[in-house]
């Protein structure tokens, strides 16, 4: 990539900010030298590991790599035998718990939950050495002090020190206490001079006090002497130093064996380990800026969704949105100074070398972006007195560099093109310029003041005129890009405002030709209706979320309903629950009582009796209808004869007229009863009707139907022939049928072997039998009823 780019376009800058991501020394040296990708395959890569970077972060939290640092010299002298200090070995022994932390962290994520392939794998090579870490953790501490049980010989020797050197400071403290010398003494302290203890002496009594002198101070009024009774200890001490640096030489040299015999895998970790701390920290610079991975590809598409300039604060930045490259192959930008119009082309052309080094860019997402193979930047005002190149000189001697690479894989960006000379010559050699990129195929960004730009934009199809806004009130830009539309030079409405008489004006808009009238008007109408659909615009977006918010609450609204509907629901279906099993309760309690009143007085079962029973049972039942069934529907009618089909209302059950017994009252047949019914409690019945019933609860209203004194069941399957005979011997018992006849047909004797099984155990099953010679013999089954 272009090093004069990169400069221009302030890589370096996003670069440092990178670097302050990063946990290691070894990782910010990595990013210094991150240099853009031109190979497709690599860039999405490097894209994808940093998606997944940003995918950890945001859900599992940091993973960090303090201490990690650049270890190949260390490693290369191991190599060779040569011998690690302990500030080095501290350095491997971080790596390893480094490397043992990053590979637990990743471990402790499911893949379903986060799959992280491209981390996992390059985590899959770190080799943790786990014998040479506890060998470390137990010899040094991590200010590099090797401790004193990393040999037996140490222990020893150190534990000796420690005596030798409490005797030592005993001597000297009594002699500091003793009245002989105390006179001697300068000051009442130990010292150590060449590793040896001392007292501070006067001059005067050096050779009185006695002793090996080993200094002395700046004035030479004080010695410092090593008494002679501390000689001998002081000589042992030394010796016991002297053993203990070998001790713990022999030591680092054992290690430093250690660390050479897995010199290769170390050097694995290292680099892995780095190239996450990268990685991680291009993901946490990503979440600083609150940016997106763009999405790469091969062709020429160039997309930006409110993309804002990395190196701008964020509350000062106004976003842009900008495309190229499939309507357009390139935008001419105009607008006024400090309108924003540099900082776009910054903005193109940095997010370009951004996305090519796999960091996120300030943007939303949805961009895309083009994997260039050069991006071109001829950017501010570099002239040069030692050269003796003017500002336009600078220019084309940068531009001539870029027409002898540029290609249909380059992006070029061109700040104020044509500038710095007789502003006719420099539009006519824009445009020159302009159609040579066109017809390489290169994307571009150009900004300029010319308007033979703004109208070569509006008459090429390839090109495309946007604007940076300026507000003509307050006299300041708004920062805003509007493509589409070129920018208007707003020097008279400028001047105007700023006090210039109005004849000035005039006269000077007098000078303008035609053309550039007709240019100015079709601008500022251009701009007017923009103005217009922006306005528009925001209303539209105001009204959705409007809509958006009533939609959340209507929703939550119907889920609320919802809930209460099912809540009342459950509540009535306990409730009828309720009411079933009372119904069950009483229905049985009425049935104990009509077997009861049946067994004690068979001929004399009263006809009251029989109908306050089957009232108590009418009563027990709840009246509710299960949705979409049938139900009888009956019709008063004044004519009622004999042969006609009643319902008989004191017992809710249906019979047929009988005999008339006078206007008034009739003898209605009940099953296998006959009752005196007065008129006013029969009706005729009519038809079933289908009516819809709207409650969504069960009918428990009993059959009226006349029943049988006998069932057949013959060609039924046994499960279907059980479940009749069930019912029928309750409908038979309620009829008071004391005996029924059961007709299953001899056949395999499957159907008479299930239900005599079930007779066995029915609770109103007093006896049964096989029928007689005259009753179908082993055809029949005849039960009788308790």
């Amino acid at each position: 990539m272009d090093a004069h780019t990169l400069r221009v376009l302030e890589y370096h800058r996003v670069l440092q900010l990178v670097q302050e991501q990063a946990t290691s020394p070894l990782g910010e040296e990595r990013i210094q030298n991150l240099k853009p990708n031109t190979n497709l395959k690599e860039v999405e890569e490097q894209l994808a590991e940093t998606k997944e970077a940003l995918d950890l972060l945001r859900l599992k939290g940091e993973l960090s790599f303090r201490g990690l640092k650049d270890m190949e010299g260390s490693l290369k002298r191991a190599e060779i035998g040569g011998m690690l200090q302990s500030s080095e070995l501290v350095a491997l022994y971080k790596m390893l718990v480094s490397a043992q932390q990053a590979v637990r962290k990743i471990r402790e994520i499911e893949p379903e939950e986060l799959p992280l392939p491209i981390l996992r794998a390059a985590l899959g090579q770190v080799s943790l050495q786990p014998e040479l870490r506890d060998r470390m953790e137990r010899t040094i501490d991590e200010e590099g002090e090797i401790l004193d049980h990393a040999s037996p010989e140490l222990s020893r020797l150190r534990s000796k020190i420690h005596t030798l050197g409490a005797r030592v400071r005993s001597t000297l403290d009594q002699m500091l206490k003793s009245a002989r010398y105390q006179k001697m003494l300068q000051d009442p302290l130990v010292t150590l001079r060449n590793d040896r203890y001392c007292l501070p002496v006067k001059q005067e009594y050096r050779h009185e006090f006695g002793g090996l002198v080993h200094d002395q101070s700046a004035s030479g009024a004080t010695v410092f002497m090593e008494p002679n009774a501390v000689v001998s200890l002081n000589n042992s001490l030394r010796e016991c130093h002297l053993d203990e640096e070998r001790e713990v030489e022999r030591i680092l040299y054992e290690l430093s064996a250690e660390v050479a015999e897995v010199v290769d895998p170390l050097r694995v970790n290292m680099e892995v380990l780095a190239h996450l701390d990268v990685v991680l920290a291009k993901a946490r610079f990503g979440r600083k800026v609150q940016g997106h991975c763009a999405h790469v590809h091969d062709g020429r598409h160039l997309q930006l969704k409110q993309a804002r300039h990395p190196l701008i604060p964020s509350q000062e930045i106004v976003p842009i949105n900008l495309e190229i490259g499939e309507e357009h192959q390139g935008i001419i930008v105009t607008g006024p100074n400090t309108g924003g119009k540099t900082v776009t082309l910054k903005t193109v052309g940095l997010f370009a070398l951004m996305t090519q080094s796999g960091l996120p860019i300030p943007a939303n997402d949805g961009s895309f972006m083009p994997v260039f193979q050069q991006v071109f930047a001829d950017i501010g005002d570099e002239q040069s007195i030692e050269q003796s190149l003017s500002t336009f000189s600078s220019h084309m001697t940068n531009i001539v560099t870029m027409l002898k690479r540029v290609d249909e894989k380059s992006l070029i960006l061109l700040d104020e093109l044509g500038a710095g000379t007789d502003p006719i010559e420099g539009a006519a050699l824009a445009i020159s310029i302009l159609e040579e990129i066109l017809q390489r195929q290169a994307l571009f960004v150009a900004t300029t003041h010319y308007s033979e730009l703004k109208m070569f934009a509006h008459t090429d199809p390839r090109v495309v005129n946007a604007s940076v806004e300026f507000n003509v009130e307050t006299l300041r830009p708004t920062y805003r890009l509007l493509v589409g539309i070129p920018g208007r030079s707003n020097a008279f409405a400028i001047a105007a405002r700023l006090g210039l008489p109005d004849g000035i004006i005039e006269r000077a808009k007098s000078e303008l030709s035609q053309d550039q009238h007709q240019l100015e008007d079709l601008i500022a109408t251009l701009t007017e209706d923009r103005r217009i659909a922006e306005e528009r615009r925001l209303q539209a977006e105001s009204l959705q979320r409007e809509a958006a918010q009533l939609q959340r609450q209507l929703q939550e609204k119907v889920s609320t309903w919802e809930q209460e509907k099912a809540k009342m629901r459950e509540t009535a279906r306990r409730e009828a629950r309720s009411l079933i099993t009372d119904a069950k309760h009483e229905a049985e309690e009425v049935l104990v009582q009509l077997r009861e009143w049946a067994k004690m007085r068979p001929t004399e079962l009263k006809e009251h009796q029989l109908t306050e029973a089957k009232k108590r049972l009418n009563d027990a039942v709840p009246g509710w209808e299960l949705q979409g069934g049938a139900v009888t529907v009956v019709e008063e009618d004044t004519t009622i004869q004999i042969g006609d089909e009643v319902f008989v209302q004191t017992v809710q059950q249906k019979g047929e007229v009988v005999e008339a017994l006078s206007n008034d009252e009739w003898l209605v047949q009940v099953g296998a009863l006959k009752m005196k019914v007065g008129r006013s409690g029969l009706k005729r019945v009519q038809r079933k009707k289908q009516v819809k019933q709207e409650s969504a609860y069960t009918s428990y209203q009993r059959s009226s139907s006349r029943i049988s004194p006998e069932i057949d069941l013959r060609g039924k399957m046994v499960e279907e022939a059980l479940a009749q005979t069930d019912k029928y011997l309750d409908d038979a018992l309620m009829s008071g049928f004391q005996q029924v006849s059961i007709i299953h047909g001899k056949g395999t004797g499957a159907l008479r072997s299930g239900i005599t099984q079930f007779l066995q155990k029915h609770k109103h099953v007093k006896s049964f039998r096989l029928g007689g010679y005259r009753e179908g013999g082993t055809g029949v089954t005849v039960v009788e009823l308790q």
